[in-house]
This record gives C-alpha cells, structure tokens and sequence, in this order.
C-alpha cells in the first residue's frame, strides 16, 4: 500500500454512526464500505468475518478499536480501508478492549504493501484527542481531514 493513508479511504468507505447489533453486523458494515470504495468485491466480508470465527478477536486492537481484514485475496481489488463509527459500541469478545465504537476495515493485496498504511494509523489512533475527534466526526469529510491534517503535520518532507 504506497502512498499516504488518506489516499486509501475514498469518501464512499466511510460510515458515521452506523447501527450493528453484534460484531457480525459492525464487520459487514466495515466490508460493505471497502466494496462500495471498489477496494473489495462483496465476498472479502464473509473472509474477515471467517477470520474473526477461526481466530478470535484479535482484530480488537486498542480500547473500543476494532481492525477488521482478512487474508489477501482475489476479493481484494485494490488496497483500501474502511471507516465505521458505531451508534452503540458492541462486544467482540475481547477481555480489555471492549466494546468496539470503531471499526477499520482493511483490503491489501499483499502481505508486506500495507504495513506503512498501518503503522500511520496506529500512530494516529495511539492519542486519546485524535480518536476522540475521530469518533466525535460528522460526516466522511471531517475524517478525512483529521487524517490528512495528521499526515501533513507528521510527514518529514513537510517539516
């Protein structure tokens, strides 16, 4: 995945305030929104959310922060992530960082290409005020603003 993290979530892949009754729900979401920014094809859904059942919930990377994906794979078209904030937080059965209000999908076409994608958004949602602004975000272009805000503040050619 070259190129900064705003190129990788398109207007179309973000969700404000979406409804999930249980993670199930809140992973179709994340899938349905990398399919509509035409990084996936409809089936990479039905493969992070395999994952999920065979692995565990893992995915639950920090409190209240879920990273969905799965391995890649033909359903993945290009590289993209997804951005899903929930209405009410729902358990994915993860002991300390339950429940999930956030749900990132995550399409890569290869194991090594989306490993600078990831590091800038585990950096990004590492500070308590930025994923507070994220979640607090209205509308698909407040998102990406405060990521691309973020890029442009940390990126060394800039500074």
């Amino acid at each position: 995945m070259a190129g900064p993290l705003s190129d990788l979530l398109s207007p179309a892949a973000v969700r404000i305030g979406a409804a999930a009754g249980d993670w199930r729900e809140a992973v179709r979401i994340a899938g349905a929104a990398l399919a509509a920014s035409g990084a996936t094809s409809d089936g990479y859904t039905d493969e992070m959310i395999r994952t999920v059942e065979s692995l565990g919930p893992y995915i639950v990377i920090a409190p209240g922060v879920a990273l969905a994906h799965a391995r890649p794979s033909p359903a993945v078209l290009r590289p993209g992530i997804s951005l899903v904030t929930l209405a009410t937080p729902v358990p994915f059965g993860h002991r300390q960082n339950d429940p999930v209000r956030l749900v990132i999908g995550l399409a890569a076409p290869d194991d090594e290409g989306h490993v600078n994608a990831l590091a800038t958004l585990a950096e990004f949602l590492s500070d308590d005020d930025r994923r507070d602004a994220l979640l607090r975000a209205a509308d698909a272009g407040t998102v990406r603003s405060l990521i691309t805000a973020y890029e442009q503040a940390h990126d060394p050619a800039t500074s």
